[in-house]
């Protein structure tokens, strides 16, 4: 016990060399464009290339340098610019940057005493992200996930219209109905089981050929709740659906639930980071929105003062700051995250501490222990500046404009619909399949092709992009672009190698 547990000296080492294995193999081969994206192995043969077994004795610094090297070597490189399968891609270097002072520092954001740059830092970005959505004032949190923002969101908008659900539960309260349009995010019928609201209590309001919801199938529905006895609480209205890129009628739906008395919640998780872009932003027309509900809605004075609108929005995918980083924003000044979720651990938040104790913000959260997210897209904000987003921004919707067109003028491609946003849908049809489109066949054969070519491309290792289907469309691909290491040719590469792919299918 007079000595150490561990080497310093030979730890700082191991670091030393492991760095330089990150920067090596992760960093510079993981985006260099004559690199796979993925070194493909079935799983049984990539248990055994790894070892991945724990033993009883540990191991040299030698080989753990080389199991490092294989865990880079055998993991999708998602900083690779032909990497267009997710809504997330690209490497941001100050953002990793602060990922990796994070991981040191290895604190938890609950209070002030052990974490004090980092709750300053959390509520400068919050405000930041707010006033972009049009607040100069409110509240948040960062979230593990858009998932969990969403959830945030229904939980806190019960309690506000139902503060009573927080002592008593569910039994106190009638049968709940939130809406939501049909295109979506599944986190909201997640969020529906996690909470007890109930799935079946999940309404999915009908949308038009874009896949936005319309105002007037939320009404009626609405309507149908009600005549059935439910209680409508909650709307949430998507900018950027998942699939098709769609953006709700905000405006419309604010006016719906203003009529009604509903907490409008806007899943801007995906599409939210347009709110940067001048040219773009009008795609979110009406998020400022406050909605205000009327006495007969609410059951206490106390909930008649709290405004009642939220927003959850995902910089780590559009802006490249990396995973996670998730934030759930309130135009509430009323402290109701707190009022919703604290629990008053007094080991954690004794009132009688030496400094101001408001600026310990953990009791707000579900979590206890809570990392920090803010570090890295607020390194990024400094070295980029709000302009330099924009740009980002701006670049995603030009190389999904030029890749529509490339669609468009090539034989064999065809847009599944024209995109709003920078999710590119298409198909490609093969030579066989060419001129064929009234056989019965036709659409069957073709929901085969993108799964084919994309197995081929994995296997290949030359890229990477997502595919399914939708309604009674077939599959179809759904290519994403937020990578700002992109280039022209790397999407001319992509159109190319998918003809390539499928030229014999």
């Amino acid at each position: 016990l007079e000595r150490p547990g561990l080497d310093k000296a030979a730890g700082e080492e191991f670091l030393r060399e492991a760095f330089q294995v990150l920067l090596d193999e992760a960093v510079r081969k993981g985006t260099d464009v004559t690199e796979k994206v993925c070194d493909w192995k079935e799983p049984q043969e990539l248990r055994e290339l790894l070892d991945l077994e724990l033993r009883s004795s540990g191991e040299l610094p030698e080989r753990l340098l080389e199991r490092c090297r294989d865990v880079i070597r055998y993991s999708v490189k998602t900083c690779h610019p032909r990497f267009f399968n997710q809504l997330f891609s690209g490497l941001d270097h100050h953002a990793l940057a602060g990922r990796l002072i994070t991981e040191a520092l290895n604190t938890s954001q609950y209070t002030y005493e052990i974490a004090p740059v980092f709750v300053l830092m959390e509520e400068v970005v919050l405000a930041k992200l707010r006033e972009l959505v049009g607040w100069s004032s409110g509240d948040g949190i960062f979230c593990p996930g858009g998932s969990i923002s969403n959830m945030y969101a229904m939980n806190v908008a019960r309690f506000h219209c139902f503060p009573e659900s927080r002592q008593k539960g569910s039994w106190a309260l009638p049968r709940l109905a939130l809406f939501t349009s049909r295109e979506s995010h599944y986190s909201i019928q997640k969020g529906a089981a996690f909470l007890g609201i109930g799935t079946d209590n999940v309404h999915l309001v009908g949308t038009d050929e874009r896949g936005k919801m319309i105002p007037e199938e939320l009404e009626k529905e609405i309507q149908r709740a009600k005549a059935e006895g439910a209680k409508p609480f909650f709307v949430c209205a998507t900018c950027g659906t998942t699939v098709l890129g769609a953006f709700d009628p905000l405006d419309g739906i604010a006016d719906v639930c203003q009529r009604h008395g509903l907490w409008f919640h806007v899943d801007a998780a995906w599409g939210g980071s347009a709110l940067l872009s001048g040219k773009h932003r009008h795609l979110l027309t009406g998020i400022e929105r406050r909605v205000t509900l009327s006495d007969s809605e609410l059951p206490t004075k106390q909930a008649q003062n709290s405004p009642a609108d939220s927003v959850a929005w995902n910089p780590h995918k559009m802006l490249t700051v990396g995973l996670q980083c998730s934030a759930f924003l309130l135009r509430d000044t009323s402290g109701l995250l707190q009022r919703c979720h604290g629990a008053g651990a007094m080991y954690l938040f004794q009132p009688d501490k030496f400094y101001d104790v408001t600026y310990d913000t953990g009791d707000k959260t579900l979590q206890c222990g809570r990392r920090v997210d803010c570090l890295k897209l607020w390194l990024l904000w400094k070295a980029a500046g709000t302009e330099g987003l924009a740009r980002r921004v701006e670049r995603a919707f030009a190389y999904t404009q030029y890749l529509a067109e490339e669609v468009k003028r090539r034989d064999g491609f065809q847009l599944v619909l024209e995109p709003e946003f920078i999710n590119l849908c298409f198909w490609f049809v093969p030579p066989s399949l060419r001129g064929r489109e009234g056989s019965p066949d036709y659409w069957p054969r073709l929901g085969k092709v993108a799964p084919a070519i994309k197995e081929r491309m994995m296997r290949k290792g030359s890229m990477m992009v997502g595919y399914q289907p939708h309604g009674a469309r077939v599959n179809f691909f759904r290519q994403i672009v937020t990578n700002p290491a992109v280039t022209k040719d790397d999407l001319d590469f992509f159109l190319d190698e998918i003809e390539r792919l499928g030229q014999d299918l």
